[in-house]
């Protein structure tokens, strides 16, 4: 239990009404979680504003609420407080409830289209190797220096952000290491949270159903880095063209990456194979388990985040090249026969080609390369055609198959994926919407050397029809894939 007003410290408040001297039990933003002594957070969603539910949650307990609009009937028992940004009133007030964990941790924030997930993963498990103990908050998963908490979003709401938060600083942690989605940024879920540093790794077409133009994503991503305080850093790959416009404005430290041009922390990709990668980096040679040049520019971005941290460089790397990637991020599976699989979370039409000129690079040239590949149903019907071109126009053979179709019609999907492929590839790609069919057609098919990219999915293990999840790993189906022609 905590007073509401050291709850409310630090919020911008337009009016309060009632007793702010009372006991609050918890923090609620969804009226059918309030109970006994809650404080409602009326924010407004992208489908549903919390105004609408006011009265329901004073009816399930809540003392408390925290609103944009006031109530025209206001009820005399509970404390009405306006403010001009529930959302970002949220945050703060949920940091004030669990002791302002992330001013006891350096909080470092990921942001970008790609690489998200695997530069929190390989900072997390970097640090872990240099002796500390840490947080992470991924799409994978959560971890307090080990333990896991299974995640439900890129970013957790405001107020599991920071009981997480807690939680890792009751276990010791130092450390938290977050990606921050643009749609985070956007919600303010991220509002009240102490950030150390900030790292941006790239950003392509991506989220548009969300954001609405390409610009607006833009400036989604760019607002962590114009929130930052002073005393924070600001770390960027200027190799992508977006990569100075972040910094621009930026109150932190400004530092940059970057492999293909003069940069502060500059890198040299020297070879890339299935096996792994060398690079260059301030003068030293250096072997990684990581796979392509997208992880070449991980890795650099992971180094300068340490060293910008106050590690020293040569430990930095000497570990970061014993350290492995996120699951579910060009993961590769073997098969007896010799047939390469690679899973891989690529669903945005950069990271798919990403991907796919990785494999190229790789290739001798002797072997087929399949590529499975969908898209989710209820999210950016753009990409759709153009991810389906681009899948032709690096693979030899394509099967189009279903992501996460949700609630849309999977054959619909692939009828739009097929309008943008060019008449040239015609004969090379195949519809399958069934996911399961699609990898062991490819499986049964496929040569010793062949590789065979799934991607879309990655490290998740469900996939969702007509609204339903039901357990789906793309690296189960294809194991069990290989076993049924393998034995």
């Amino acid at each position: 239990m905590q007073l509401l007003s050291s709850i409310i410290t630090k919020i911008k408040t337009i009016s309060i009404f009632g007793n702010t001297q009372i006991e609050i039990k918890d923090i609620q933003f969804d009226s059918r979680k309030v109970n006994q002594k809650s404080l409602f957070v009326a924010t407004r969603g992208t489908n549903v504003d919390g105004h609408e539910f006011i009265s329901k949650a004073i009816y399930n307990g809540a003392v408390a609420v925290v609103c944009e609009i006031l109530p025209e009937a206001e009820n005399q028992n509970i404390t009405f407080i306006q403010v001009e940004n529930a959302a970002a009133a949220l945050g703060i007030m949920a940091s004030n409830y669990y002791q302002n964990p992330s001013q006891n941790l350096k909080v470092v924030a990921i942001t970008g289209t790609n690489g998200k997930t695997t530069n929190v993963t390989l900072l997390y498990n970097l640090f872990r190797k240099l002796g500390y103990k840490v947080g992470m908050l991924s799409t994978v998963q959560n971890l307090i220096n080990g333990t896991i908490v299974e995640a439900t979003h890129t970013t957790p709401d405001a107020v599991q952000m920071n009981f997480l938060m807690h939680k890792m600083v009751l276990a010791g942690c130092t450390h938290c290491f977050m990606e921050a989605s643009s749609h985070a940024i956007d919600q303010d879920r991220i509002s009240g949270i102490s950030i150390d540093g900030a790292v941006f790794t790239n950003i392509t077409h991506d989220h548009l159903d969300y954001h609405g133009t390409f610009d607006a994503y833009i400036k989604a991503k760019k607002k962590l880095f114009d929130n930052l305080p002073t005393s924070a850093f600001a770390l960027s790959n200027i190799d992508d063209k977006r990569g100075l416009v972040m910094l621009q404005n930026s109150k932190a430290t400004n530092h940059t990456f970057a492999l293909k041009q003069a940069a502060e922390f500059k890198g040299k990709l020297l070879s890339c194979g299935l096996q792994g990668l060398e690079m260059q980096i301030d003068n030293i040679n250096i072997w990684f388990k990581l796979i392509g040049e997208f992880n070449a520019y991980n890795l650099l971005g992971v180094y300068a985040t340490a060293v910008l941290l106050g590690e020293n460089k040569e430990k930095v790397l000497e570990a970061l090249s014993a350290v492995s990637g996120a699951k579910g991020r060009f993961e590769t599976i073997l098969s007896k026969n010799g047939v390469v699989a690679i899973v891989d979370y690529a669903h945005s039409p950069d990271a798919l080609e990403n991907v796919l000129k990785t494999i190229q690079n790789l290739r001798t040239r002797n072997e087929t390369v399949y590529c499975i590949v969908g898209c989710g149903g209820n999210r950016d019907a753009a990409k759709r055609p153009i991810m389906a071109n681009i899948a032709c126009q690096y693979a030899d053979k394509v099967i189009l198959t279903s992501d996460n179709p949700r609630n849309e019609d999977p054959n619909s999907i692939l009828e739009q994926m097929k309008t943008g492929i060019e008449g040239q590839y015609f004969k090379k790609y195949s519809t399958i919407a069934d996911r399961h069919a699609a990898i062991q057609h490819a499986v049964n098919q496929a040569q010793s050397g062949d590789i065979i990219l799934i991607a879309g999915k990655g490290h998740e293990n469900y996939q969702e029809i007509k609204g339903v999840k039901q357990h789906f790993d793309d690296r189960e189906e294809v194991e069990n894939a290989f076993l049924m022609v393998n034995g």
